[in-house]
């Protein structure tokens, strides 16, 4: 019995090993497609999705994407907030919420290694949260599958949609920790990223917290609703990318999820200028890829150097309640 047991550890310890020397073959070969082509490095691939409350529909969704992302030559695929599901209440979103280290982000953990492909996957339901809520957490795995940071949404959506429904995200969520996650890829992909999700895109401070502390981009995986996304989406994307200097990459929700609530669409990625470099629409499942120009950011930080001239004892000061 005990040989079969270490036979059986030995045959899992070599799985693993040749799925990690996949992963790497992966990078390499899409690094050297890359380099032939002329194309700058790094490249990242912006997804859409359509979640509902079907599980496996929702993998095979990502599925797809991380084909396309890896065909494209991508080394970093984002995926949008609530990517693995969406409740139709609060209380299925509980009930059905996972640890980080349960078999569903396992499932996408199994798809970052099949590709070669590291993973932003924002908005993962995690149970465990205090209160008998769960946390709204963006999840960055490498290409092996490993989590490389974690960030617990810190702004939860609850608000009355002009022209839409009541949503209330604190009946199920609870708010993370005040902190500016910073993830330093440059010896795996090239550059440095920051994590937000979704409602935080209406707060600059956080943005501006990722910019001071390097970010070459930021990611803001996101399900926008129709009326605010309509309104507000481009605007703030472009926004944060002004201000912040970075890349904004913004993964999607589109289409209707359930009958009470359907998702603007619209996944973009935005120059550290603020120029809209590609916008996926509203299809889904669908992607749009973008060469990250890091000579771009550091030149638009060398010739307006905003972090430096910020006057933070007078924004502390405005913002004093008193």
């Amino acid at each position: 019995m005990r040989g079969a047991v270490r036979r059986l550890t030995r045959v899992a310890a070599l799985h693993r090993a040749l799925t990690r020397s996949t992963a790497l073959q992966h990078a390499a070969r899409r690094a050297s497609m890359a380099a032939a082509a002329g194309k700058a490095l790094p490249r990242v691939a912006v997804g859409q999705l359509n979640s509902t409350g079907d599980h496996a529909a929702n993998l095979a969704q990502a599925e797809k994407l991380c084909a396309a992302a890896a065909a494209a030559g991508a080394n970093l695929l984002c995926l949008p907030e609530a990517f693995s599901f969406i409740g139709a209440s609060p209380q299925e979103t509980i009930s059905q919420a996972e640890a980080l280290d349960g078999p569903r982000l396992e499932q996408y953990r199994t798809l970052a290694r099949r590709h070669g492909l590291w993973l932003s996957l924002g908005g993962f339901h995690e149970a465990g949260a205090p209160g008998n809520r769960v946390h709204n957490t963006h999840v960055v795995v490498d290409a092996a599958g490993a989590t490389v940071a974690e960030y617990r949404k810190i702004h939860l959506f609850d608000v009355d949609v002009p022209g839409g429904a009541t949503l209330l995200e604190s009946k199920s969520t609870t708010p993370g920790k005040a902190e500016a996650v910073v993830v330093d890829a440059r010896d795996q992909l090239g550059f440095t990223f920051g994590l937000t999700t979704c409602y935080d895109v209406r707060f600059p401070e956080l943005y501006v917290a990722l910019a001071r502390r390097g970010c070459d981009a930021i990611l803001v995986p996101s399900a926008f609703t129709v009326p605010t996304g309509e309104a507000h989406w481009h605007l703030l994307l472009r926004a944060r990318a002004v201000e912040s200097q970075s890349y904004i990459l913004a993964a999607a929700q589109s289409g209707a999820h359930n009958e009470k609530r359907r998702s603007y669409g619209h996944a973009l990625a935005v120059d550290p200028w603020g120029v809209v470099v590609a916008d996926a629409g509203d299809a889904a499942p669908s992607l749009v890829t973008v060469d990250l120009d890091l000579e771009k950011v550091r030149s638009i930080r060398e010739k307006m150097p905003i972090q430096a001239h910020r006057r933070r004892d007078v924004v502390e000061l405005l913002l004093d309640d008193g």
